[in-house]
């Protein structure tokens, strides 16, 4: 099996080992995004919106540096520290993904990376080389 680092500089660096995306059996793995601006290193401000968009801008940055899209995306997972902001993420959510949107499944936690309210995590179909 081969496998690849998927990465780039539209989204923050690594904060441990691991990596911001690996593709490997025609799929990307993507890891988990919050809104951290991917220039400063920190949490956006703006409240859950802001962080959720964010977060997905930063996993756009990811699937893009592996020749993908969110149409190409299987699958993704929504982590939120408070499932009171299961709405305001959904209707961010909703505006970057395509019809038909992908499987997802949705978590409370108890918290997140840097005090983030929201981390979205996608696995996605790798385009035929």
């Amino acid at each position: 099996m081969t496998r690849r680092s998927v990465s780039t500089s539209g989204a923050p660096n690594a904060i441990g080992p691991y990596s911001q995306g690996i593709a490997a059996l025609g799929l990307v793995f993507c890891s988990g995004q919050v809104g951290l601006d991917p220039a400063t290193g920190e949490l956006v401000g703006g409240g859950i919106e802001a962080e959720a968009e964010r977060a997905l801008k930063n996993l756009t940055a990811v699937l893009d540096a592996a020749g993908c899209t969110f149409a190409d995306v299987a699958k993704t997972t929504i982590f939120l520290a408070d499932i009171q902001d299961f709405a305001a993420v959904n209707a961010v959510y909703g505006r970057f993904m395509p019809d038909p949107p992908p499987a997802r499944s949705t978590f409370a936690v108890a918290a997140l990376p840097k005090g983030a309210r929201v981390e979205i995590e996608a696995i996605a179909i790798a385009p035929k080389p």
